[in-house]
């Protein structure tokens, strides 16, 4: 079985890449977030891959992406809403049970669903933070 995450990562930043706004400026998406970025941004990152439906001739695996969207205000000047109408703009795009299209890179994602949605709110002494990380998992078989 080649690794895949990579494949997935891109499928997922391309999809989100330039789509989302809030009060008229675009949200970045990032894999990797650069130092110093200001709030809000959206981290694409690979979470975990366990093997399914073991037999001789297929592999099969079940991929676990986070989708990680970021919030921060000073103080207690702002909340939880603009991360809510971020995730809403993420999951009309990123809909459960939409195929992912990987059969160039010989991949059949057969499989697309939301598991979860958490929701934290982190308290530092500059800023109040506001995450949502949305979980995804693509059960995937590898076609050749």
């Amino acid at each position: 079985m080649n690794e895949i995450f990579h494949h997935l990562r891109k499928k997922f930043i391309d999809a989100l890449t330039n789509q989302i706004t809030i009060s008229g400026s675009t949200v970045p998406i990032y894999n990797r977030v650069p130092i110093g970025s200001a709030t809000p941004f959206v981290k694409i990152y690979s979470y975990q891959m366990d093997e399914i439906d073991q037999n001789q001739s297929t592999f099969n695996g079940e991929y676990k992406t986070r989708i990680e969207a970021i919030t921060g205000f000073d103080g207690d000047d702002g909340g939880e809403h603009q991360l809510n109408l971020i995730v809403d703009a993420i999951l009309q795009i990123i809909r459960t049970r939409t195929n992912v299209d990987l059969s160039a890179d010989n991949f059949n994602v057969y499989t697309t669903t939301i598991e979860r949605i958490r929701y934290f709110e982190d308290i530092e002494d500059d800023k109040t933070y506001f995450r949502a990380i949305i979980e995804i998992s693509n059960r995937i078989e590898k076609t050749s």
